[in-house]
């Protein structure tokens, strides 16, 4: 074989430069060019009856033992021994070893056995046993080139450590890094499950709802345009699935949710991409401690599946999940942190003054209501403070300047039947007492939009009459739930930033 599957010289690994690199991938397509010529075109192949698996062989050894296996994968190291060769076949649950000898598969096939690379996917038919090593084994009987790899994979000695690359070629680091292969594994646990939660523990039916949009509803946030040529009309990727769930609720169907990707012009880091997947789900009848049991529930069984208890270590803190998990006052809380008491403040010119006093600048101040102040104070200082929100905790009493779809307090109309949910000082989730007055819903809406053209907020909710009519038509008594899946999967997989749950994260494009 022209490149080294033996490893590195020395224990150091051979460091290829771009002039070698290209010289290798010419070298792989004049193979390709030589198995075309002799009629082994690779690509015309269509299927492989595949019947076995790399880890369930090894696990099921003492009855696979001396059966005919046919397995396929890519194949990841190589070791020719003259007549006959060891090679790793890499598929979706693992590696196996396979025992390649010329009197077996025929003079012909290994001869071009001997010129396949790292990285070529294989199909071998062979027999299961164990080296003298110990070594589950399959001893090939039939070999067959399924797709030649024209790339060279980085060597598993230096693997793909550029995380800028790693997220641009994915499709590489999940055949270098097998540790990436089991998070997103993990993932689709976690989504079944989560749906399993929702479905045969709380009745809900998982529904579709659009993605473009024609006014940007649901949630506080910019949303990116795009515009429908036949129509004529700019249209927005959805921010939330809120509107038409409860639109939904309204029509009959009591119980519905929705797993799917939402869409926010807004900022990156590592809790933050601009296509991200969010739950929502809506219970007709059922109120905001209604969606913490939810939740609960959720977040409790996703843990037990993927970790085997309610206990969560993430990047070395542990947090016990068991149910019931603590509430937290907003309004209470910016006390405890901050000293400052908003139950005792009434008018929105002395919580200005207030928050000033603290140490807020004039200019966040400034034109701000009571209750957002208590938002942003809480935000500031609460969200900031050290091990305040650990959690898993709810946090409840959020004023009604900021929750224009939340049922009021019926005790205090200054704050809503709202809460968020906590875990590592992360959100997680959002969740109300959903609001079903139709008149005071259309009155929040015409206070928002005047928000938005002021400028006074560009991302205060605008008004959807639609959805007002929804409201007239009769809303139940409803509970709704949104929650952040990547977060959640982030947590529960120890991962530090949502890139590393993200199949494909948003990338800036490359020069080249």
């Amino acid at each position: 074989m022209s490149e080294n599957k033996n490893g590195p010289v020395n224990g150091e690994p051979e460091e290829l430069t771009e002039e070698k690199l290209n010289e290798q991938r010419q070298i792989r397509r004049d193979k390709l060019k030589d198995l075309r010529e002799a009629g082994r075109d690779p690509y015309v192949i269509e299927t492989w009856d595949q019947d076995a698996y790399s880890q369930d062989i090894k696990d099921d050894f003492e009855n696979m033992e001396g059966k005919e296996v046919t397995v396929a994968g890519r194949m990841m190291a190589c070791r020719i021994m003259g007549k006959a060769s060891f090679i790793d076949i890499q598929d979706l649950k693992g590696r196996i070893q396979c025992y390649v000898r010329r009197d077996e598969i025929g003079e012909e096939d290994y001869k071009w056995f001997k010129k396949y690379d790292i990285g070529d996917i294989l199909g071998i038919v062979g027999e299961v046993f164990k080296t003298n090593q110990g070594e589950v084994t399959v001893k090939a009987k039939k070999l067959a080139l399924l797709s030649k790899s024209l790339q060279v994979l980085p060597n598993k000695w230096t693997g793909l450590k550029d995380t800028d690359l790693r997220y641009r070629q994915r499709y590489v680091d999940l055949i270098v890094n097998p540790d990436v292969k089991d998070v997103f594994i993990k993932k689709a646990k976690i989504m079944k499950e989560m749906r399993r939660t929702l479905e045969e523990d709380f009745g809900y039916l998982q529904v579709d709802t659009p993605i473009l949009h024609t006014i940007a509803g649901g949630a506080n946030a910019k949303p990116f345009i795009t515009h429908h040529n036949t129509l004529d009309i700019d249209m927005y990727l959805r921010i939330a699935t809120e509107l038409y769930l409860k639109r939904l609720v309204v029509g009959g169907l009591d119980r519905v949710y929705e797993i799917g990707p939402v869409f926010r012009n807004e900022g990156m880091d590592n809790r933050h991409n601009p296509e991200f997947t969010s739950m929502e789900c809506y219970m007709a009848y059922g109120n905001l401690e209604s969606t913490m049991r939810v939740t609960e529930a959720i977040v409790v069984n996703c843990a037990k599946v993927i970790n085997g208890t309610t206990m969560l270590e993430y990047q070395g803190k542990k947090f016990d999940l068991t149910p019931p998990w603590r509430c937290i006052d907003m309004t209470d809380g910016v006390k405890e942190i901050t000293g400052v008491d908003f139950h005792q403040i009434e008018t929105d010119e002395d919580a200005r003054k207030a928050a000033m006093d603290y140490g807020m600048p004039a200019d966040e101040v400034e034109g701000k209501t009571r209750g957002k102040l208590i938002s942003d104070m809480f935000e500031t200082y609460c969200e900031e403070a050290p091990g305040y929100l650990d959690g898993p905790v709810f946090v409840t009493g959020h004023p009604k300047d900021i929750s224009p779809l939340a049922k009021k307090d019926p005790h205090d109309g200054r704050i809503t039947r709202r809460f968020e949910a906590y875990i590592n000082g992360w959100e997680l989730g959002n969740a109300f007492s959903e609001l079903n007055d139709p008149i005071d819903q259309y009155e929040r809406f015409v206070e928002q939009q005047q928000e938005r053209d002021t400028g006074e907020d560009d991302e205060a909710h605008p008004m959807d009459m639609d959805f007002v009519n929804a409201l007239e038509v009769g809303l139940p008594p409803t509970g709704g739930l949104g929650l952040g899946v990547d977060r959640i999967i982030m947590l529960l997989t120890d991962q530090s930033t949502i890139r590393d749950v993200l199949l494909f994260p948003t990338m800036k494009p490359t020069q080249d």
